[in-house]
């Protein structure tokens, strides 16, 4: 009797899992921290980094790629360029430079709630 209800246990844990999982494994969509920075250094695409140009770190998505980006707090939204690797801070998914930050309204804060979508 405990194996039959470990076994359904087990089926519908994995059910259940299973519908979450396509949505969360697709790295062009996703909720998380974001920070921003604000260095003159060379990103890992080899280009400067700007502070005065819409990008953002991002540790998979292809260099280039056009990526949509929600504050969660206030509903404002900013469309980046991927250019560079990170963050590198557990919880965090994007990286913005300080105009892309700005854009959204979360210069002062340092940090906010985003969810951002591939369009590119």
């Amino acid at each position: 009797m405990k194996k039959i209800r470990r076994s359904i246990i087990a089926a519908a844990t994995i059910a259940a899992c299973s519908s979450l999982l396509p949505a969360e494994s697709f790295a062009g969509n996703g909720c998380g921290g974001a920070s921003w920075y604000a260095l003159h250094s060379k990103t890992a695409s080899g280009e400067r980094m700007n502070p005065a140009v819409l990008t953002a770190a991002h540790r998979s998505l292809a260099f280039g790629t056009k990526v949509k980006v929600t504050n969660r707090n206030n509903g404002r939204t900013v469309v980046v360029r991927i250019n560079d690797r990170g963050p590198f801070i557990r919880g965090r998914v994007l990286d913005l430079s300080r105009a892309a930050a700005q854009n959204i309204g979360m210069v002062s804060s340092g940090t906010a709630k985003v969810c951002y979508q591939v369009i590119s």
